[in-house]
Order: C-alpha cells, then structure tokens, then sequence
C-alpha cells in the first residue's frame, strides 16, 4: 500500500534533506535574514552583511530531529504497522520545521513577505500540516496492519555432501 511504502521511505526523506540543505549552505544559496547574532555568516552573494545560516537551522529541524523523532516511532510496539502514522508525523514536522525557518530565511526576491504577513514557504506549509494530521488519525482509526512474516526454512540435509559421519579407514 502507499502509505506502508511512505512510511518506510519517510525516515530515509531526512537524510536526504539534511545533505541537501547543507549542500545549500556550502554553495550559499537560500542564505536567511541580515542578524547580529554571534553565529552569522557572510554569505558571497548575499553581500556584506552578516545572516542567518537558515540552510543548517532547516537541516537540524528537517533533518537531524525529524529523523529521530521517526526512527524512535519505528520501534515503538505499533512500529510500521499504523500505515500512515510515520508519513504523516513526517508531513508534519516537515512542514512545522519550514513554517519556523521561514522567520529568518530571507524570502524570494519576486514575493517577499505576502499581504498575510507570512511567506510563500509559510503558505505552503499549512495544507501539508492538514494532510499529515490526516493521515495520523486515519492510521489511527485503522486496525493494525499484518506484517508479511519471513518464514525461516527448515534445514534439510544437502544431498549433494556426504553425510557428516566420517568413515575410519582400515589401516594396513
């Protein structure tokens, strides 16, 4: 099923985001707000000013926690079988993480901030926090899935050996 398969390929999601956003960083793209915080960046194309390193703020949120929050729900006793739940709390954070990166990321040049007072990364955020509570609850509401269990063959003697006893041989 889909959601069995989002669940299993959530976790993995992270990693990749949290290289992806540290290749942003090392590239200085999507560099955050003018600060003067003492861990500020000068960013080559963001010119002189000191910012925000929002590319590793949305790593460690997106990537390092995300990722922990869902491997420790891997092993709980409902572990994968809640079809839903893990891709959902992915959703979620996902989109929870983004929401609060985008107040010191600096927003796209053509948009800037909207009449809402928000970005276009906030806006975009609120409906994947909908879906992601919805298939929480949905996994919730739905008995526990089967997990295919992997039968362990018997051993069985390989004709093809001779038997294990060893033969003495007649000495002469």
């Amino acid at each position: 099923p889909f959601l069995a398969l989002a669940d299993m390929v959530s976790s993995i999601c992270c990693i990749g985001l949290f290289l992806g956003r540290v290749a942003n960083f090392v590239n200085g793209e999507l560099y955050g707000r003018v600060t003067d915080v003492a861990w500020a960046f000068v960013f080559p194309h963001g010119g002189p000013l000191p910012r925000h390193p929002s590319q590793l703020y949305e790593g460690i949120l997106e990537g390092v926690i995300l990722f922990a929050i869902l491997n420790l729900m891997r092993f709980t006793p409902a572990g994968l079988r809640r079809h839903g739940r893990m891709a959902g709390t992915f959703m979620v954070g996902y989109a929870l993480s983004r929401f609060i990166v985008e107040f010191f990321r600096e927003p796209d040049a053509h948009l800037g901030i909207l009449q809402t007072g928000t970005t276009m990364g906030q806006n975009l955020s609120i409906p994947m926090v909908f879906l992601g509570i919805y298939w929480i609850v949905r996994a919730y509401r739905r008995p526990l899935a089967d997990l295919p269990v992997r039968e362990v063959p018997k051993a069985t003697p390989n004709p093809s050996k001779k038997s294990g006893k060893k033969k003495k041989r007649k000495k002469r």
